[in-house]
């Protein structure tokens, strides 16, 4: 059975994308800790990040570096946090994370709640920044 980020890349369960090659997607993560936290997931279904192929790992980091870039034109902060955790859904996946110091990026603390719209504009604007 496919994974929910596998539908959400095939476009059988709506998503906020931020960007999409071949072979990558980018797409807001529904319960952020940060405005601006972003998902990236290889199309391919691994479950763990290190058991993707060296070509695919190395693709996934290259196209998270330009969703990184096009998150930091859009929302104001120092870096985009990185993490990999891989527990929450069996598809191997980054966070990138907008933070201004190291606590921004508790997974632990409330989450945002955003209306559809604003996901929809937040999306948007990253969007807009993304170069391929």
């Amino acid at each position: 059975m496919p994974s929910i980020f596998t539908k959400i890349a095939n476009g059988d369960i709506p998503s906020y994308k931020i960007a999409e090659s071949e072979k990558y997607y980018a797409f807001l993560d529904i319960n952020p800790v940060a405005k601006g936290h972003t998902l990236v997931i290889p199309k391919m279904e691994v479950d763990d990040i290190f058991e993707l192929d060296d070509e695919t790992l190395m693709g996934l980091h290259l196209f998270s570096k330009g969703v990184a870039h096009a998150i930091k034109k859009t929302i104001p902060c120092l870096r985009i946090g990185t993490t990999v955790i891989g527990l929450e859904v069996p598809h191997a996946h980054i966070h990138l994370i907008p933070i201004n110091g190291v606590h921004d990026i508790d997974f632990k603390k409330p989450k945002l709640d955003y209306t559809k719209e604003e996901f929809q504009d937040i999306a948007a604007k990253i969007a807009a920044n993304y170069n391929s």
